[in-house]
């Protein structure tokens, strides 16, 4: 039975409801950021030795990624399959799509979650993480990856509510769980002096809060996307379409943070200082991404709702909607980044000059362009909604992944300066871009010919069916 929570994306005015879905999950991502952003300024303002806590937990991020992004791909997939098979009523399609998607979430974190926590050790030594830093990273990255199973169970079980329209009470999961995670941090920092592994065990306690309040929404509230402990199993025809959406998405989450570890590796090669700034500036700049990829949701989801209500039409409205609006939300919020620089940056260093000096210079070549890998994001997820996952993959990881480690090859080994690093973000995105745009002109168009030829061959033998 449907609930109040839920939102029909296939009908009705589609600015208004792309701002509804949007603004719950902006809120989201920016609640999450915020509860983050505190880790690390707790840990750099109160640990014994805050640059080298700073560095420690600000410079495993794109570790972490490497290997939750694979999962997290798998989600996408599985948002993908319950918002088709929602948008065409089809009730069945979409229970067993919800209890394959928790199986998945709770198998894969656990086996991923040993498998970073075995590894990390060797994958930050071989990251030139610096002796100050290494054993610190190592004991943060190893107590995240404990957690790992309730951080995949609340990102899938809020991937299901957002296929159906829900973004809402998402959000307020992951606002209890985030005041939680702040007062965890307070006291296992401040009061225990636990320093680095007290951030990190305060982020475990509350992702374990977030999946059991997610996982008692769905059991309990779920309305179309109920979820049955008893009756959790893999299907397997719902498994192989995640994983067809999901699997492309994961790998190149992944692969992009393989090129993020190689910028990541070449800025540890700069110093602790500059990995603190680096990492300041990064954490503030996740703000205006996690409002561009609120829109990137909206897009994918819309999209996937309407293909499967065979309305290819509104698809088309929700790309120039959804470009149109992560184009002004990424340009006024990079801007107002780059503007608030100096203030903004002191909370995590408060008189830390050459720290906030090496954030200031990340800031002016990332924040000015931002909008461009907003607009990235919203063709990608355009694509996935379409059904087509292996496309956005490829061009991403040669247009994004490979234009960025050639270029740590070629133009930064030839100038080896932050400045000249931090300059190969907004020349992929732009390119990037640009190669997603002309791929979705084609993609639409052939299947718009196939729905085409579908409905007459319909009218004329009333037997054929469309499927994207």
């Amino acid at each position: 039975m449907a609930n109040r929570y839920e939102m029909d994306m296939c009908s009705g005015p589609l600015a208004g409801k792309m701002l509804r879905f949007a603004l719950p999950l902006l809120f989201s991502g920016v609640l999450q950021l915020l509860f983050n952003a505190a880790d690390i300024v707790i840990v750099g303002r109160f640990a014994e030795d805050g640059n080298a806590a700073l560095a420690a937990v600000s410079s495993t991020g794109s570790l972490i990624n490497l290997i939750v992004n694979l999962l997290t791909g798998l989600s996408v997939g599985a948002s993908v399959v319950v918002s088709r098979s929602f948008g065409a009523q089809n009730t069945d399609a979409v229970d067993r799509a919800v209890h394959t998607t928790i199986t998945v979430a709770a198998v894969g974190g656990v086996i991923f979650g040993i498998f970073g926590f075995l590894t990390c050790g060797s994958f930050l030594a071989m990251m030139d993480s610096p002796p100050t830093v290494l054993p610190l990273s190592t004991l943060y990255v190893r107590i995240y990856f404990c957690g790992l199973p309730a951080m995949m169970l609340y990102n899938f079980g809020a991937s299901i509510l957002r296929a159906v329209g829900d973004t809402r009470r998402p959000l307020i999961y992951l606002s209890i769980s985030g005041v939680l995670n702040v007062l965890l941090n307070l006291i296992f920092v401040v009061f225990f002096h636990m320093d680095v592994a007290g951030v990190a065990l305060a982020t475990v306690l509350s992702q374990c809060l977030s999946a059991v309040l997610v996982l008692r929404c769905l059991i309990v509230d779920g309305g179309t996307v109920k979820l049955s402990l008893r009756r959790l199993r893999i299907y397997r025809k719902e498994f192989s379409q995640i994983v067809r959406v999901g699997l492309p998405a994961g790998i190149q989450g992944s692969l992009f943070s393989v090129s993020n570890v190689l910028i990541q590796s070449s800025i540890n090669g700069f110093g602790d200082v500059v990995i603190a700034g680096n990492g300041a500036a990064a954490n503030i700049e996740g703000f205006v991404y996690v409002a561009m990829n609120a829109f990137h949701h909206a897009a994918l989801n819309f999209t996937g709702q309407n293909v499967g209500a065979g309305k290819l039409d509104r698809v088309r409205r929700v790309v120039v909607l959804s470009a149109v609006m992560v184009t002004v939300v990424g340009a006024a919020l990079g801007w107002i980044c780059v503007l608030c620089a100096e203030p903004l940056l002191n909370l995590y260093r408060p008189g830390e000059e050459a720290v906030i000096a090496a954030g200031i210079e990340r800031m002016r070549y990332v924040c000015t362009t931002y909008f461009l890998c907003g607009l990235m994001e919203i063709f990608v997820g355009t694509l996935r909604g379409l059904g087509r996952s292996v496309m956005p993959m490829v061009v991403s990881l040669l247009g994004a992944c490979g234009l960025r480690i050639l270029w740590l090859y070629t133009i930064f080994a030839a100038a080896p300066s932050a400045g000249m690093l931090y300059l190969s973000y907004p020349v992929s995105w732009l390119i990037t871009s640009l190669v997603h745009l002309i791929c979705f002109i084609f993609t639409f168009r052939a299947i718009k010919r196939r729905q085409q030829a579908a409905l007459l061959s319909c009218r004329c033998c009333g037997e054929a069916t469309f499927s994207v």
